[in-house]
Formats: C-alpha cells, sequence, structure tokens
C-alpha cells in the first residue's frame, strides 16, 4: 500500500495512528482521572521551568485543527521580570474598572466564592506567561491582507490543548481575560492583524496552595446522548 497519493492534485499521505489503545475504555477513564485534578492556580512558585518543557507545550497546541489549516495564532512567551511587571500592572487597571463598574452586581456575586479581585500578583510570579494571540487575517510580504476562517473557534481549540498540554507536563496555570486586552498587542508590539486571546501564566504551583471546594456538573447536567 502506497504511503502517499494524489488527491484532487493535492499531495496526501497515508494516515497512521501513532498510538493504539487495546484498551479504549480505561484509556480513557485514565485521561479523565487525570485531567479531573486539573485546576485553576493563583498561587505560584518561583522554581524555574526548563524554557524547552515551554516549547513542547506549545507545539502540542500547535497541532489543533484549525479553518482551512491556517493555523491562526501566535504564542508569544514572556520570562523577562520587566515586562511581566509592566504586564501586571496594565492588566490591575483593566481589572480594577472591571471589578469598580463594568462587572455586573450578579457576576460579581458568582465571583465571590472563588474569592477573586483585581490583584493579580501571580502575572509576576509565574516564571512565564504565555498570551495567545488569534490571527483574523494574514499578511504576505507585500502586506497584503490573507483571509482566515474560523479563527475564534480554531484559536479556542488550541487553548484548550495548550492548558491539557500545561496539566499533563505536570505545571499549572490560569485562564486570564483581562478586558479589553488591547494592552498586550502594545507591551509586545504584536503586529497589527494580531489581537490578544488568552493570558495564561505557567509554573508550578506554591508548596502550599489551596483552591476553592467546588464541583464540576455531572455527565447527565452536560451530554444528550441521542
Amino acid at each position: 500500500m502506497s504511503k502517499r497519493k494524489e488527491i484532487d492534485g493535492n499531495p496526501h499521505v497515508l494516515f497512521q495512528q501513532a498510538i493504539h489503545r487495546e484498551n479504549a475504555e480505561r484509556s480513557a477513564q485514565d485521561f479523565y482521572e487525570m485531567m479531573g485534578t486539573r485546576r485553576s492556580i493563583r498561587d505560584f512558585s518561583e522554581k524555574k521551568v526548563p524554557l524547552s518543557v515551554i516549547e513542547s507545550i506549545i507545539k502540542t497546541a500547535s497541532t489543533a485543527p484549525s479553518g482551512a489549516h491556517k493555523q491562526p495564532w501566535s504564542f508569544c512567551v514572556v520570562e523577562s521580570p520587566k515586562l511581566k511587571s509592566k504586564i501586571r500592572i496594565a492588566a490591575e487597571e483593566e481589572e480594577k474598572k472591571s471589578y469598580d463598574g463594568r462587572m455586573s452586581e450578579e457576576w460579581l456575586e458568582d465571583l465571590k466564592p472563588l474569592g477573586t479581585n483585581h490583584l493579580k500578583p501571580f502575572l509576576e510570579v509565574a516564571p512565564y506567561l504565555i498570551i495567545v494571540f488569534k490571527k483574523p487575517y494574514d499578511l504576505d510580504d507585500n502586506g497584503n491582507k490573507l483571509q482566515n476562517y474560523y479563527v475564534n473557534e480554531s484559536v479556542g481549540i488550541a487553548c484548550g490543548m495548550l492548558i491539557t498540554a500545561i496539566h499533563q507536563a505536570g505545571l499549572v496555570t490560569l485562564t486570564h481575560t483581562p478586558s479589553p486586552m488591547n494592552f498586550l498587542t502594545k507591551l509586545l508590539n504584536r503586529p497589527s492583524n494580531e489581537r490578544a486571546f488568552l493570558l495564561l501564566p505557567v509554573g508550578y504551583s506554591a508548596a502550599e496552595t489551596y483552591v476553592p471546594d467546588i464541583q464540576r456538573k455531572s455527565l447527565e447536567e452536560v451530554a444528550e446522548f441521542y
């Protein structure tokens, strides 16, 4: 059997499953149990993380499917203490505006069990910040716009895989979305076709870390089988 063939004039390769699970049920359950321990963490250790780990995590996220395979994302990794400090200052300014007026009373009430506020020290403590940017369009060498498709969906999937890869590596993170996030585009000097989508501090959890005692919805609450 040939491993390569032309389909409609385009090269294709024979798909080969990299991992074949003899017991899919056990494998699925094991992975669920592993991911079930994932939590959003706000207390980080200053312990260093090898950059090679971050690189592998990002490469994993980049295997995500995307509209027309355009891969409309950029992952910016910030390690510089000076830049992390600037990001924290700008993020807290936006967050304070949100907590002091942008958020509804209902929203603030829903946040109380989580114990959050506008202060974001983890933006300086975590060894790395990964800022994900979406690209509504690409630019060719002459500055012409090249359309991307299903950008939010594609980048959202990539972020989910990024968070999963972070957890699988034994690290922790928190999804942070200060709104608006234009300051990230300016601070990181990103091109005009990029929009900040998500900010993730990444590292190890602090030695003694407590998280809210909350429960996830049951399978019956989130799924319907037809």
